[in-house]
């Protein structure tokens, strides 16, 4: 895909300064969307929206399909008369961190609540019945599988499905009958909560649309263990007999850590999931792109070649190179879904292999200015060599905010900074804008972070590190007109605004 030049800003819905605990799709984000139409930004940048996983990571979901509940606004359902206003009052106020205990404590309660409301009304609310039945049809493929997972994990308090009971680990027909014959009304909950989260979504797509916004979206490559897809599909994973992985997910030793990282997810079977056809995986992305209008494909050079990891290895050091079958992947999902908005983030140890691949199916790939001050081999992430087919960033969500990695930054590397874009007077944030702007990018996105110009303490996450990350929250009352005037003044000049860009109907084309 060629996608017209722009830019656009990196925020995750949970750090928007909502009620609840963590950031939602309600006022705020619509607000939000509102602060990048006054900037003259046109692409919104989020991370997975799936429900989270071990240490609250959207890339370690519990589903590929389904939304995290989380993110449902309250204020929302209150205005669809789910639940009554006052039941909100009280809850954590949309300053501070993010609190993932208070959302299991208080919100999650009152989402069940409201959900409960909406199923004793049902046919009351004829119009509302009516979408949610048809969403039901819509989505069983994943929707009902899910449900009674997001149940079951809840109810048995074993930790991961690979705990379960012999039968429900296995999933005997006569076992889930049972189960969901249990569980009818919690089942129907999920399904409830996942509806909800649906309109909402869509909601916020519309005001972004309507103000000539798009939403890049990521789609992490791998799985989590823990989760309804491996669950559901143990026949596509490298599972042994006793459904436990045989080899895992990770990258070698690399910039972010000295033995690598060691993710955990299972590997696919790419042998079997070939020989279907890669339904599973045109499925996942028929999704993704109902959910987005572009979409980010993280380690995307895990789509030609793999690191794998014998399971029992405690670091992802002892891992070999295995070969994917990238190309013919991505020639099935054109096939059956069309030309696709797909992204490459192709960072880390890349090959001429993957940048072929890359090339040949005609992505986009990532560049990060924070990278290119190290030394003349990390030139590739400075302006003068950036290409039109590319997504240029001052940092992304693994790194350090802008000012942080100022602050931790060698001699070398600052005055490589100020050589490229004179004295920033201990601020860089502001000048790497300016030159990621400038550039021949066709897309360029700053974290917010760096607009804010904040340090280390609002880093979102830390690879390799696996708790105390995805807590920063934005500041109530941030998204000023002074910041969106500044923001916009760039757009203009960088030429980042275009007219074609505030006509929500022009398309980017393949």
């Amino acid at each position: 895909m060629e996608f017209q030049r722009s830019s656009g800003v990196l925020l995750h819905i949970s750090s928007l300064p909502s009620y609840g605990g963590i950031g939602d799709l309600g006022p705020a984000a619509h607000e939000f969307v509102g602060f990048l139409a006054r900037a003259k930004q046109h692409v919104w940048q989020v991370l997975p929206l799936c429900p989270t996983g071990y240490g609250n990571s959207p890339y370690a979901g519990s589903s590929a399909f389904a939304g995290n509940p989380f993110l449902i606004s309250l204020e929302f359902l209150a205005d669809w008369g789910w639940i009554d206003g006052a039941r909100i009052a009280g809850m954590t106020g949309r300053t501070g961190g993010v609190d993932f205990d208070e959302v299991e404590k208080r919100k999650l309660p009152l989402l069940h609540e409201a959900a409960g409301s909406f199923l004793d009304r049902g046919l009351d609310d004829d119009a509302q019945w009516a979408d949610f039945e048809e969403f039901c049809r819509d989505e069983a493929a994943w929707l009902n599988d899910y449900a009674l997972y997001a149940v079951l994990r809840r109810a048995l308090k074993t930790g991961a499905w690979t705990a379960w009971p012999e039968p429900l680990r296995r999933r005997d027909p006569q076992a889930l009958s049972q189960a969901e014959a249990e569980h009818l009304r919690e089942v129907a909950i999920e399904r409830v909560l996942q509806f909800a989260f649906a309109r909402q979504w869509e909601q916020l797509q519309e005001a972004a649309e309507e103000n000539g916004i798009r939403i890049l979206g990521d789609v992490a490559i791998f799985v989590n263990m823990d989760s309804a897809d491996v669950w559901v599909h143990p026949g596509i994973f490298e599972l042994d007999d006793d459904l436990k992985p045989t080899r895992i997910a990770g990258v070698p030793p690399d910039y972010f850590s000295p033995t690598g990282q060691r993710w955990g997810n299972p590997l696919y079977r790419w042998d079997v999931l070939a020989a279907r056809g890669f339904d599973w995986w045109i499925d996942r992305i028929r999704r993704a792109v109902e959910l987005y209008d572009i979409v980010r494909l993280d380690h995307f050079r895990g789509f030609e070649a793999y690191w794998a990891i014998p399971a029992e290895e405690e670091t992802a050091i002892d891992g070999e190179w295995i070969k994917a079958p990238g190309l013919e992947l991505f020639r099935a999902l054109e096939a059956a879904l069309g030309p696709l908005p797909l992204v490459a983030e192709d960072l880390g140890l890349i090959t001429p292999e993957v940048d072929g691949l890359r090339l040949e199916l005609g992505m986009p790939g990532m560049k990060v200015l924070q990278f290119g001050f190290s030394n003349k081999g990390a030139h590739a992430h400075l302006p003068q060599q950036f290409t039109v087919g590319t997504v240029a960033y001052t940092g992304t969500h693994d790194n350090d905010t802008t000012q942080g990695w100022w602050n931790s930054a060698g001699k070398a590397e600052r005055a490589a900074v100020e050589a490229l874009l004179g004295p920033v007077a201990g601020r860089p944030a502001w000048p790497m804008i300016r030159a990621v702007e400038a550039s021949v990018a066709e897309i360029a996105i700053v974290p917010a972070q760096d607009l804010l110009e904040l340090s280390s303490e609002a880093r979102m996450n830390t690879p390799a590190v696996p708790s105390g990350n995805w807590s920063w929250r934005a500041p109530e009352n941030c998204w000023t007109d002074k910041l969106a005037e500044r923001l916009a003044a760039i757009a203009e000049v960088t030429d980042r605004d275009g007219d074609s860009l505030n006509d929500p109907t022009e398309k980017s084309t393949a």
